[in-house]
């Protein structure tokens, strides 16, 4: 049984799940161009797009299952895995590159014992490069969520990540 079609726990009604995402359909019923916004909104639900999410959606929609998976694998803001509570972005740019950016993921990826791209079993963290942050001032730098976090050396990092914890 998928998450969508399973019953409520408590009631034995319509799953709260599915009437969230049947009210996210029924807000872009017959708009042309809604598949993006209700793929946004979906994910927001879940922090990622469940498979049998895509597939009720494909069916509502009567928008093909591979279209909705082409859409989602082209747009690098949808992820079809779990994601962490806390997204880490580490900075491998130019000047994070120069100032150790590649010894901060290594120390992080030995720290929550998974590599960039990956998610911690426990779903805390998801750990990601990006190419450019944007303080180049603070080399190396990396975010958690929103916060920025800069100047980085590999002993400053337990510490930081104890707090998202």
């Amino acid at each position: 049984m998928s998450l969508i079609d399973h019953k409520c726990s408590c009631c034995g009604g319509d799953n709260p799940e599915k009437v969230k995402v049947d009210a996210i359909l029924a807000k872009y019923a017959g708009k042309q161009g809604s598949l993006i916004p209700i793929l946004q909104e979906v994910q927001g639900m879940y922090n990622y797009l469940p498979k049998d999410v895509l597939e009720y959606v494909a069916e509502q929609t009567k928008i093909p299952v591979s279209e909705i998976y082409g859409v989602v694998t082209f747009y690098s803001l949808f992820h079809l895995n779990p994601r962490g509570r806390n997204i880490i972005r580490v900075c491998q740019g130019t000047a994070c590159h120069v100032r150790g950016g590649k010894t901060i993921l290594q120390k992080i990826e030995k720290e929550l014992g998974i590599k960039a791209g990956e998610t911690t079993p426990d779903l805390r963290f998801t750990l990601e490069t990006v190419a450019c942050i944007g303080a180049c001032g603070l080399a190396p730098v990396m975010q958690i969520n929103d916060d920025t976090h800069g100047r980085l050396t590999p002993d400053k990092l337990p510490a930081i990540l104890k707090r998202y914890e």
